[in-house]
């Protein structure tokens, strides 16, 4: 029987289990290091969350990639790919990279899923609140620039974790079929096209979030 091959791609804290788990945080290179994580824990540069995160990965299967520019699998040999609240993090070039990605190691008519923040939905809220700073807020598309030598180094080893670029159910479609996914789905929480979705979450930061569906074309 043929192994069906499933990747979470920029996991974070969220593996899937008995999945290809692919994140590119520095904390799943430290680890692998401890002795390198107990030198900058000591000096500060890492926090709390820094290392209960280290920790998190070392009890689950979370391997280190930068899904935008590689995964470490085979051409043409991924049944599915789900990424949640990952691709809002990388810009337009970026994210055609990642997507050029997913279309190399997925199978003919293999699935992408997308999961981002759903900008209409804080569109709404600002619609009722009117408060322009809380959305903005909200968006994460502003960063505060690191300031002094402790937080420039934790920004240097961790990098940015705002958001460039926002999308909506109709835009993120829009993306796919513009770099090469057939037949884009809007679809609910809890909704897929996947076949035995299994461990997959399909409720994954539901009140906050769009999911959208398409596949790989089968020709080339």
């Amino acid at each position: 029987m043929t192994e069906v091959v499933r990747i979470n791609a920029g996991c974070g804290p969220n593996p899937t289990i008995g999945w290809k788990n692919y994140d590119n945080s520095f904390s799943i290179i430290l680890a692998r290091r401890r002795e390198l994580e107990a030198v900058l824990k000591a000096f500060g540069f890492i926090n709390r969350q820094n290392v209960e995160f280290i920790e998190f990965v070392r009890n689950n299967d979370i391997e280190y990639a930068d899904v935008s520019r590689h995964i470490p699998v085979a051409d043409k040999s991924v049944d599915l790919i789900y990424t949640c609240h990952m691709v809002e993090h990388l810009d337009r070039d970026d994210v055609r990279d990642f997507l050029r990605e997913v279309r190399r190691v997925l199978k003919p008519n293999g699935i992408l899923r997308v999961v981002v923040p759903d900008i209409s939905l804080l569109a709404a809220a600002y619609m009722s609140h009117k408060d322009a700073d809380v959305f903005v807020d909200a968006t994460f598309m502003c960063q505060p620039r690191p300031r002094g030598l402790v937080q420039r180094i934790r920004f240097f080893l961790t990098g940015p974790r705002h958001h460039n670029w926002m999308y909506d159910g109709e835009s993120l479609s829009r993306l796919l079929s513009q770099n090469g996914f057939l037949e884009p789905l809007v679809l609910p929480p809890g909704k897929t096209t996947i076949p035995n979705p299994g461990n997959l979450d399909l409720f994954e930061r539901s009140d906050q979030s769009v999911y959208v569906e398409a596949r790989r074309d089968d020709k080339s």
